[in-house]
């Protein structure tokens, strides 16, 4: 018998005459549809219930950031506070400020934190604020429910109520707690844009403003306070600009008279509150609805010195903005090195020698483990000495457009 034909392992199979092959698209599935469209249903609007319950109708990862003021859990138990003319002092004695015990209060606080951590992006984060009355049992609930604590804020109050009966210190801070979603989240921090508005100097910890008087204020009908214990908008201003961008979807589970909404509206945000007290939504809807935003190009900030495009010394030097041969100067004017063709530095100081980039000279005249070379090196220009930082700034001008 002939024998049988083999099919080589080298032959191909005949191919199938076709057009370029199309890119797969992303499949929605009807579930992130769905979530979506949930999520923008309730954009800059109040829900009116209760905040787990209200929560819990928000998809997963669908806002930046949580701004909270919850309830203090004040504990008066010390009847009505007078002052020294007997007159009354109007305090926090609402029903939603009242709880049956600790374990009562802790047990509500675990249960919003973890809607609130449910509904935030990957990358988003929290603001808790509180006093001496309930911040530390919330710390410790934010910490158990798997936040990651970034930074405690004291609210310094410029005009703080006296401590009417004698028997304290005057209370004048609380404090905000600002923690990631995880340890992992890549959150939003403006450094710059925060360092800016404190002239040049990074901003600090404790921050001072007073607390809601006159016109800012929110009045009911009968010319009282709206809400016991609004808040000033211009706390709300400095959280949304150092933690937020503009667009970014802002949730306050204790909205009361609005200020977080009214913040979010002016500086171009996206805003969700939740409130069950129908006087408060009323007073939030129309303070919110008087509000002008800000035009997009008046929301610009300072940008992240990590967010600039990459320039290295060489390019300054390959631009001539510095040329090879020219001396660099320590901000005192005791250290001084030559620059080279390739960006290196050079130092001669008697026997020895030091050469290497900006930062490694830099450190080494200063027996220094590390220098940031980019302001420690000034060069010379005829109105004096400037840090060669200003000609990267000049290079990236010119890279951005």
């Amino acid at each position: 018998m002939p024998a049988k034909k083999t099919k080589k392992k080298t032959d191909k199979p005949a191919m199938k005459k076709s057009g370029p092959k199309k890119p797969a698209l992303k499949k929605t599935s009807q579930k992130e549809n769905t979530a979506a469209a949930t999520a923008d249903k309730f954009l800059d609007t109040i829900i009116k219930g209760d905040c787990i319950a209200a929560m819990k109708k928000l998809p997963d990862a669908s806002v930046d950031l949580v701004f909270a003021d919850p309830p203090y859990n004040l504990q008066l138990g010390q009847g009505e506070l007078t002052r020294p003319d007997n007159s009354r002092v109007d305090g926090v004695d609402d029903e939603w400020d009242k709880f049956d015990s600790f374990k009562a209060y802790d047990d509500f606080t675990r249960s919003w934190l973890a809607q609130a951590r449910r509904i935030l992006k990957p990358n988003g984060a929290i603001w808790v604020i509180g006093s001496y009355h309930n911040i530390f049992r919330v710390g410790a609930a934010v910490q158990d429910t798997g936040f990651w604590i970034l930074n405690d804020v004291v609210w310094r109050k410029s005009n703080p109520m006296p401590n009417f009966r004698g028997t304290r210190l005057t209370n004048a801070h609380e404090t905000l707690i600002w923690a990631a979603k995880s340890e992992k989240s890549k959150y939003t921090f403006n450094y710059r844009a925060l360092k800016t508005a404190n002239d040049d100097l990074q901003m600090r910890s404790d921050w001072e403003f007073p607390i809601c008087t006159g016109s800012e204020r929110i009045k009911d009908d009968s010319g009282g306070k709206a809400h016991p214990t609004q808040k000033p908008e211009s706390l709300l201003y400095r959280v949304m600009i150092a933690s937020t961008k503009p667009g970014d979807i802002v949730l306050d589970p204790f909205f009361g008279s609005g200020t977080t909404g009214a913040a979010a509206k002016y500086l171009g945000r996206r805003y969700i509150g939740i409130e069950r007290d129908q006087k408060y939504i009323t007073a939030a809807k129309k303070r919110i609805a008087r509000v002008k935003p800000l035009e997009s190009e008046d929301l610009l900030t300072q940008p992240s010195p990590k967010a600039a495009p990459r320039v290295p010394f060489g390019t300054v030097v390959e631009t001539k903005l510095i040329k090879p041969g020219s001396k660099l100067f320590s901000p005192r004017g005791n250290h001084s090195a030559k620059v080279r063709a390739d960006g290196s530095l050079y130092v001669k100081d008697g026997d020895t020698e030091i050469q290497g980039s900006i930062h490694k000279v830099g450190a080494a005249v200063q027996n220094a483990q590390a220098c940031n070379g980019w302001t420690y090196w000034h060069y010379e220009e005829k109105t004096g000495r400037r840090p060669i930082d200003f000609l990267r700034d000049k290079i990236r001008k010119g890279i951005t457009g």
